[in-house]
């Protein structure tokens, strides 16, 4: 499970919708207790391919990020991405490319931009199962 707060999803939302026609991409960090992810962190990253089909994240940024975690005792719980105009369900790259099956895998479907739509994936052996994610107040 993933939990992230109200306030967390709106800013998610306005960011990923203000980088179309591009995908957003993102880390998150937090608290995981229990195998239960809270988020406490959104770090926003940039999508080196500037792209509206796929996304990488600035190594550098990663780097800096990571480091910032590790100094406020944090974990990397896992991270986001978007998807301008399909579902929110893991393509076959983003399978592909998932690298650590203890990370969650978030997808934001702005495929209706009134009505955004955020899942959660643990990715593990090529295979994607999708996360209960929660919202609180």
């Amino acid at each position: 499970m993933i939990i992230f707060s109200e306030k967390q999803i709106k800013a998610l939302f306005t960011y990923c919708i203000e980088g179309l026609p591009n995908e957003c991409c993102g880390l998150l960090a937090g608290i995981i207790e229990d195998g239960i992810k809270t988020v406490t962190h959104i770090f926003y990253l940039k999508n080196t391919d500037q792209s509206p089909e796929h996304f990488s994240m600035d190594i550098k940024e990663q780097f800096q990020v990571i480091s910032q975690i590790r100094k406020n005792n944090l974990q990397l719980v896992g991270n986001f991405h978007s998807h301008p105009s399909t579902p929110s369900r893991p393509s076959a790259e983003d399978i592909r490319l998932a690298f650590d099956p203890n990370l969650s895998y978030v997808i934001i479907s702005l495929q209706e931009r009134e009505n955004p739509v955020i899942n959660s994936f643990n990715i593990k052996d090529s295979k994607a199962g999708k996360d209960q994610l929660q919202v609180m107040e």
